[in-house]
């Protein structure tokens, strides 16, 4: 299996799977139906094997175009995202869907519009020139958008966002769940007087303090209106609203816990926390969201939070896509919303009360 002639033919260039047959001493199609998924009950396993042997031996592979043409597919997959390069979660969600398309034997082929409408079009209109399987459309944070032009002549999901027109499937986080898992870490530490500080008026804002509430209502606790403050979703923001809700104020009328709009914010919570002499988590219990990397681990305390699951949003769009792709089916235009973990760290204590 290994003559001086053997070793030439296959340093000649890329080997084919002619080459292949001849190594193994089989015939051409022998080795197609290896390669093509139909060697059971065609093939022996001892054959089988020396065909795969004899490929392993000349570094071949079978040819993706080639094998794309006969198949009608190029086993390829697009992704539009809107900022990648300015998102802390891109990589998560890259990852995931990555892997699970390489998993299925599918590249993925990012192209990172940069917010602007006029070039996610363009966008999907390269990847159809180039006849993607189907495509993927990522945003960076969860809100409604314009389906970009052109995605409705492929197989398309949508991750991280929700279509204005409903007209395609969407992969998002559960994030009013998230908002009662938040709720529920207070509450089993026994605090009763929980505040929630940081975002505005987006639908992750929205849909968080809405699961906040579900939660505590549940246990027949109302959330005061001036606890509920809404500064954004910086440093500074969770600064501004712990100052707001904490300075000056006597401790049996201050709330014992704070549910943060995501882990920049409880940064700026812990940052007045210490000024203003706040003990965390003896006096104060802080959750934040995201469980940012390079972040919420490294705060003082390490922020116990609710994680965003870009990484299994990432894997979901790509294995609906794929199942798609396989089947020919367009899946139905329903939203799939996907649990968001909690990240225990050391920022959530029992309430003072309840010590």
């Amino acid at each position: 299996m290994g003559s001086a002639e053997e070793k030439q033919t296959a340093g000649q260039g890329r080997p084919t799977s002619r080459d292949v047959a001849r190594l193994a001493g089989v015939s051409h199609t022998a080795v197609s139906f290896v390669f093509n998924g139909r060697a059971e009950g065609n093939l022996s396993p001892a054959t089988q094997e020396r065909i795969r042997q004899a490929a392993a031996q000349l570094g071949y592979r079978p040819d993706p175009v080639a094998r794309g043409l006969r198949r009608r597919r190029t086993a390829v997959i697009g992704l539009v995202t809107d900022e990648i390069a300015s998102s802390p979660f891109a990589g998560r969600l890259l990852r995931g869907a990555m892997e699970t398309a390489w998993a299925d034997e599918h590249l993925v082929l990012t192209m990172d519009s940069g917010g602007d409408p006029a070039k996610e079009d363009a966008a999907v209109a390269e990847l159809l020139d180039r006849r993607v399987d189907g495509i993927i459309y990522a945003s960076m944070s969860l809100r409604s958008v314009r389906v970009p032009e052109g995605l409705h002549r492929t197989h398309s999901v949508l991750a991280n966002c929700l279509p204005e027109d409903d007209s395609l499937p969407a992969v998002v986080p559960a994030e009013r769940a998230g908002g009662r898992t938040a709720a529920r870490l207070l509450l089993e530490q026994g605090h009763r007087r929980a505040a929630m500080v940081g975002g505005l008026h987006d639908i992750a804002s929205v849909e968080r303090l809405r699961g906040f509430r579900d939660a505590l209502r549940a246990e027949g606790i109302t959330v005061p209106k001036d606890w509920v403050v809404r500064t954004g979703g910086e440093i500074s923001g969770g600064y501004e609203g712990a100052i707001r809700l904490f300075d000056g104020v006597a401790p049996q009328d201050r709330p014992t816990g704070v549910f943060c709009y995501n882990d920049r914010v409880a940064a700026g919570v812990l940052h007045a926390a210490a000024r203003l002499g706040i003990d965390v988590p003896g006096e104060l219990s802080v959750v934040g969201y995201d469980d940012q990397e390079h972040m919420a681990a490294f705060l003082t305390p390490a922020l116990t939070t609710v994680a965003l699951p870009h990484r299994a949003m990432g894997e979901a769009a790509a294995r609906l896509l794929l199942d798609a792709i396989g089947t020919g089916r367009t899946p139905p235009a329903t939203v799939r919303r996907l649990a968001c973990p909690v990240v225990n760290r050391a920022s959530v204590g029992p309430a003072p009360a309840a010590r």
